[in-house]
């Protein structure tokens, strides 16, 4: 008998500055997610801190360095705080659709508005639509973005307001990336909302977790996750799930801007560039 999945080929990046803590180099294993069996690859993977971009799965393996941590919520198990509340009913009234991994002029330019807003001059300030549409359409595995528009009053296609590109693994929905319209002083917690939606969303599909990505302690952009209860952290002794008072004593750090002295070094990048291939290119 031949196995389900062939053991993949692995590759590691060149060196460079890490995006997220000074001083610091980054560097990260990869390998391709092609053939029959990418969707069961890159369900593996992900239970093992893995990221997908485009076709191709990453994590950190950086010399000297375990900053980045995976981190995924536990969603039947999710406990909102009267902030994620307050963000529910502020944005209740959204219209949310899941679509096809199809790029369109108006999710690049909401894109393009998030950047410029929350990530100026971040590792994806520099994408064109062309990027835009790589990162969206080149999956090899059960992907798709998810958009949240205003209501209109006339029954037509409201206003585009946030959205996620999003993969549907084995065992939960994988944030791959999401943005949102960052002047909407009427929707606070626009962008929690839209991890509060994927939490909902994966309890009504049977999915237990919603994986978030790296959290990086220190990184000031990387500690919106902590506030998301009960959070699982890979540890080298598997998934671990955070203490009520470790992950208490995480948010009142965040509250007291203890992460303020270092911030992402690239400009704002909040969890790597999943649209940008240069760096995973075989030579």
């Amino acid at each position: 008998m031949t196995a389900p999945v062939r053991f993949p080929r692995f590759f590691v990046t060149s060196p460079a500055p890490c995006p997220y803590l000074p001083g610091r180099t980054e560097r990260k294993v990869f390998t391709e997610l092609k053939g029959p069996h990418a969707e069961q690859l890159n369900d593996a993977l992900g239970r093992i801190g893995f990221r997908r971009s485009q076709t191709v799965a990453y994590r950190p393996s950086c010399e000297g360095c375990k900053a980045c941590v995976s981190v995924r919520v536990a969603a039947t198990e999710f406990k909102p705080s009267s902030s994620q509340k307050r963000a529910m009913k502020a944005n209740a009234d959204l219209v949310v659709t899941e679509c096809r991994p199809w790029a369109t002029e108006e999710q690049f330019a909401l894109l393009q508005r998030y950047l410029e807003h929350r990530h100026p001059g971040g590792g994806m300030a520099a994408m064109d639509e062309v990027d835009y549409a790589d990162m969206v359409e080149h999956t090899s595995v059960s992907s798709f973005v998810i958009e949240y528009r205003e209501p209109s009053d006339d029954g037509s296609v409201g206003r585009l307001v946030a959205a996620c590109l999003t993969d549907r693994q084995a065992d939960g929905l994988s944030m791959i990336y999401s943005f949102y319209d960052p002047e909407l002083e009427h929707r606070s917690g626009l962008g929690n909302y839209v991890i509060l939606e994927h939490i909902k969303r994966a309890c009504e599909t049977g999915l237990p977790f919603v994986y978030l990505g790296y959290w990086v302690e220190g990184s000031e952009r990387m500690q919106y996750k902590v506030r998301f209860r009960p959070l699982e952290a890979l540890g080298p002794d598997g998934w671990r799930r955070m203490s009520e008072n470790e992950q208490r004593q995480l948010i009142e750090g965040v509250a007291k801007g203890s992460c303020a002295r270092a911030p992402a070094t690239d400009g704002g990048s909040k969890d790597n560039t999943p649209g940008l291939q240069e760096e995973y290119k075989l030579t």
